[in-house]
């Protein structure tokens, strides 16, 4: 092939920088006028998944307790939902997101949890409550001009306050509390979810979404240990459908 003459080259070199100024302009030109947003939103925390307390077999009170297993639900109804951000446009449909989580679930039910001797064993669980920070990419479609759907998906990490449980057997006159049944745990966090965001005519939007998010196992229990009852916390991971709506401002 013979070498490009210094007319040609120069040539080649301009077509070569018009069209990556080209590039540079429609990728800028894809991006919104407003790129960042903030949105706070508020729902139902769903559980789906994951057990309070596993089964076992150990002794209490030198007695024989057989422990039955009792799922999230069992323990705790439907819970709040609270969460806050931020993202950024990184093109005309995608964003990266950073987003603060809180759930809140009450203990309201006393829950059978087993035998003890000859007696019925009966659990009252202190509340769940867990802060995260998770992170993730949100992709959007256009059904209409000021109408979106949207999927999200996002990984991140939450810290998952202690778990007590006060346990109680009527028949053999015992109660004792288990302090830290759950210690303070950091856990892993992973979610998705789809939404419609609804964008007004100024920079207010509202957006109602549902999806699932998964937090990883608490941590060991501490009280229980040498009883034969410290793996009962062996499937702690929780599996919920959060269902959310809220306000949007971009700017």
């Amino acid at each position: 092939m013979r070498p490009m003459k210094g007319k040609h080259a120069a040539i080649a070199t301009m077509v070569i920088t018009l069209l990556g100024v080209g590039t540079n302009v429609r990728a800028q030109s894809d991006r919104p006028e407003d790129p960042w947003s903030v949105e706070v939103g508020i729902g139902w925390d769903n559980g789906i998944g994951g057990q309070a307390n596993s089964s076992g077999i150990g002794t209490l009170n030198n007695q024989v307790v057989v422990i039955t297993k009792n799922s999230y639900e069992d323990v705790y109804g439907t819970g709040l939902h609270l969460r806050f951000g931020g993202g950024y446009m990184l093109n005309g449909d995608t964003e990266a997101r950073v987003t603060f989580t809180f759930q809140s679930l009450d203990a309201d039910f006393v829950v059978p949890m087993g035998d003890l001797g000859v007696s019925n064993l009966y659990g009252q669980f202190s509340d769940y409550q867990s802060f995260g920070l998770d992170v993730g990419l949100r992709k959007y479609a256009t059904l209409r001009p000021r109408l979106r759907a949207y999927g999200e998906g996002t990984i991140g990490i939450g810290f998952v306050d202690k778990i007590d449980v006060v346990l109680a057997a009527p028949g053999a006159n015992f109660t004792t509390k288990a302090n830290d049944f759950y210690d303070q745990s950091a856990a892993f966090t992973f979610g998705a979810a789809v939404g419609l965001d609804a964008q007004t005519q100024g920079k207010f939007g509202y957006f109602a979404q549902i999806g699932f998010r998964r937090v990883s196992g608490l941590a060991e229990v501490d009280d229980l240990i040498g009883t034969g009852l410290d793996n009962i916390n062996d499937k702690s991971t929780r599996w919920t459908v959060p269902f959310i709506v809220g306000v949007r401002y971009k700017f």
